[in-house]
């Protein structure tokens, strides 16, 4: 908990390789099912509504319940290039105005952006809020075509773990589900990007 609370306010923390980066999402069988198989999202999947990934694992637990909640029983993995995810920052809006953000230049950027980000409170393994944030990403119009057709290298199930992890919670097993978590480091990003989404390294 010590480390947790030193954390910045701000930070991305994800599963990542050199060219890669874990986000997670959850859906019903009838979407989850037909993307695990071809590894990416095709119909019933929405390429018109915005698409909500979120790097922490955590975050996604505290999301879906544990995949307990109707609509999101299935909790999905999407490994994206990291040049991919890059781009959908750099082309994002906040969900609300930076901290030194002024109000009317932040309206215009939300009129052409094809990207939200949200800073919401990370989550610990019982849903409780901590004193740090972990980052929400929407993508709409051309960023959920460039999500489904270029950036998706691997679309694994991680609902088992999710399962797991709510077992042993239950079962007052703290110290068992912690192991099952996901090692999500810092990901480092270019000062320029750091600004432009408000984060704070």
């Amino acid at each position: 908990m010590f480390e947790q609370q030193r954390a910045p306010d701000r930070q991305i923390r994800a599963v990542q390789t050199e060219t890669t980066v874990r986000v997670y999402q959850a859906y019903s069988p009838e979407i989850a099912e037909p993307a695990l198989a071809k590894q990416t999202f095709v119909a019933p999947f929405k390429r018109e509504r915005m698409t909500w990934i979120k790097p922490s694992f955590r975050w996604m637990a505290y999301r879906c319940g544990y995949g307990t909640k109707p609509g999101q029983e299935v909790v999905l993995a999407i490994d994206i290039t990291r040049d991919g995810f890059e781009w959908a920052l750099a082309h994002a809006a906040l969900s609300h105005p930076g901290r030194d953000q002024d109000k009317a230049a932040w309206e215009a950027q939300v009129k052409t952006s094809p990207v939200r980000v949200q800073w919401d409170p990370e989550r610990d393994l019982n849903h409780q809020a901590l004193n740090f944030r972990a980052i929400q990403v929407g993508l709409s119009g051309e960023a959920v075509d460039r999500y489904v057709d270029e950036w998706i290298t691997a679309v694994t199930d991680v609902t088992p773990v999710m399962r797991r992890i709510h077992q042993h919670l239950r079962d007052y097993e703290l110290h068992k589900a912690v192991k099952l978590v996901p090692h999500e480091p810092p990901y480092e990003l270019p000062e320029d990007l750091a600004r432009a989404i408000d984060a704070d390294g």
